[in-house]
């Protein structure tokens, strides 16, 4: 496999991927879009003429995108190194991107509260909704030269309520020109 960076990851706040892997890995993890959507084949309901998703990570490798380069971010550890939050604050997320695709959109999804840190990722760990998405509308994706993503992109949100302690915000950019996303996962430790 080839060592080049590829593709786009979350560098602020750092992601797991940022942290743990080389940059060349943190930047390829693909798989299918549409979280939570377990199924490929599936056609964008917003945008219909965009490429049809691959298949999406299995519950326990969505960290990891299903890549078996990445499979340490899949484990359930309580020493993740984590981003200090407050609920109801802002936070920047900015992506950077070593091969920018058509951009369909963001999205992010937050852990539930009483989530379990010490099981697996799974998509019922998760809120079944994004708390902040990030859509752009130009379609037929391959007449829009505006959809690819600005280098970096940042998009600031307001967090939602949970109680103290560590949540994983998931981190999903969608492509229009591919049938897949990137996957980054950020461990935040509500105070």
């Amino acid at each position: 496999m080839s060592n080049a960076p590829r593709h786009g990851s979350v560098s602020e706040p750092p992601s797991r991927a940022d942290i743990y892997l080389e940059p060349w890995q943190a930047a390829g993890l693909e798989a299918g879009k549409f979280f939570p959507a377990t199924e490929a084949g599936l056609r964008d309901p917003y945008a219909p003429d965009d490429t049809v998703n691959a298949q999406p990570p299995e519950d326990g490798r969505i960290a990891s995108a299903g890549k078996d380069f990445a499979m340490k971010l899949d484990e359930p550890r309580t020493d993740w190194t984590k981003h200090p939050v407050n609920a109801g604050q802002t936070l920047e997320i900015s992506w950077n991107f070593h091969a920018p695709h058509k951009t369909r959109r963001w999205n992010y999804f937050l852990t539930r509260p009483g989530w379990d840190p010490s099981a697996p990722l799974t998509r019922a760990q998760f809120e079944g909704e994004p708390f902040h998405s990030v859509q752009l509308s130009c379609q037929p994706y391959w007449s829009c030269d505006d959809l690819m993503p600005e280098n970096p992109t940042t998009h600031i949100m307001r967090l939602p309520e949970r109680p103290a302690g560590h949540q994983v915000m998931l981190a999903v950019w969608e492509v229009a020109d591919t049938g897949n996303a990137f996957y980054q996962v950020i461990d935040l430790e509500y105070r």
